[in-house]
């Protein structure tokens, strides 16, 4: 964990680590697995909360857990940015890390890949790799999505390549 500041690594030394090593396609294991993700999200979010650190909301979008939806946001400069957030479980799962999805984003800069997928492979993916099957979700946005928003939005925003929804507001009124 080199590397990390000592606040993601507090974070992540709290978020329980998963032991079945199952993907979508494994039956009864698969329905383990997801309950052991579902319990390092909980135990991520109220983390999250008590520190007021509170940035991303997800679920499940379809009953098999393969499917996830959301939303995550960055503030910056006093001002919160909102983004929806989607990604699959991978059918190689968890020896494969999810490919997360800011749609919205797509285009707008060049560590991100089509379709509004970021770019996790030189940093995280390696740390994944390194930790399967014990790291899920939780991990995957402690350690992948968090810095990210962390290092491409403030650049985004300043930019101009993202503007903040009050300003964009202001000026289509004009």
């Amino acid at each position: 964990m080199e590397g990390f500041d000592p606040t993601t690594k507090s974070a992540l030394t709290q978020i329980p680590l998963l032991s079945t090593k199952a993907g979508p396609r494994d039956g009864a294991a698969w329905t383990q697995r997801l309950k052991e993700e579902y319990k390092s999200l909980i135990a991520y979010t109220s983390m999250n909360k008590s520190r007021d650190n509170d940035w991303f909301r997800i679920s499940s979008a379809n009953p098999e857990g393969t499917r996830w939806t959301g939303k995550c946001w960055y503030v910056h400069n006093l001002l919160k940015y909102e983004f929806d957030l989607q990604f699959d479980i991978p059918v190689t799962y968890p020896a494969t890390a999810p490919e997360l999805e800011l749609p919205q984003l797509d285009g707008k800069t060049h560590k991100m890949y089509r379709g509004g997928k970021i770019c996790l492979t030189v940093h995280f993916k390696p740390l994944w790799a390194k930790n399967c099957p014990r790291f899920g979700i939780a991990h995957a946005l402690c350690l992948g999505l968090a810095p990210w928003l962390a290092a491409e939005i403030p650049i985004l925003v300043d930019s101009g390549m993202i503007k903040h929804k009050d300003d964009a507001a202001s000026s289509s009124e004009s």
